[in-house]
């Protein structure tokens, strides 16, 4: 049997919160109607699909790397020790990792990135709908914290009304430093105090 993983991210790009990742592997009989890219899905649609990839797929690993993390190493090693640890969750170890994007985590089996991969592989794009799903549910419950920021519309996503919030309250635990709308916020912190 050629087990393929499918590895996708979600979370790169906002201010705040952690990184997530997703590794996929689908089982060719037991197939699923309506994946594809997370960002092509109603959010509705992405948490419906994520139930049933949960149930059919063959095995399935979200992980994630935190905000500490990603300031630490940066968004790009953040995202591959996110991939990495979803890789090594699985409980059924593929033949062959297929990734999207430019860059592969490094795992013990033969690995290959796929440009727009979450858009022609399936598995990718279950991985994406698992990691998005994952990460949006951790960004509900930190608005549930920190509802002043807005995390629940934007999910930390550099968005005016986001940018506007980091402006009125300052720069909160979720944030990460290391991109430079935080770092603006923080001088600017510096400079008030």
């Amino acid at each position: 049997m050629n087990l393929v993983c499918g590895v996708d991210e979600a979370g790169r790009g906002p201010l705040a919160g952690p990184v997530f990742a997703a590794a996929v592997i689908l089982d060719a009989a037991r197939p699923i109607a309506g994946i594809d890219d997370s960002k092509k899905l109603a959010a509705g649609r992405r948490e419906a699909l994520a139930i049933e990839i949960r149930a059919h797929a063959l095995a399935w690993a979200v992980a994630s790397a935190s905000v500490e993390e990603i300031d630490a190493l940066n968004i790009l090693q953040a995202s591959l020790l996110a991939m990495r640890r979803a890789v090594e969750k699985l409980t059924v170890t593929p033949k062959q990792v297929l990734v999207d994007g430019l860059h592969c985590p490094q795992v013990s089996m033969p690995a290959r990135a796929v440009v727009r991969g979450d858009a022609t592989i399936m598995a990718i794009a279950a991985a994406s709908i698992l990691a998005k799903v994952a990460r949006d549910e951790v960004m509900l419950a930190l608005h549930r914290d920190l509802p002043q920021y807005g995390f629940d519309r934007h999910k930390g996503y550099p968005t005016r009304a986001h940018l506007n919030a980091l402006h009125a309250h300052g720069v909160s635990i979720v944030h990460r430093r290391t991109f430079a709308p935080v770092r603006i916020a923080l001088g600017r912190e510096g400079r008030e105090s």
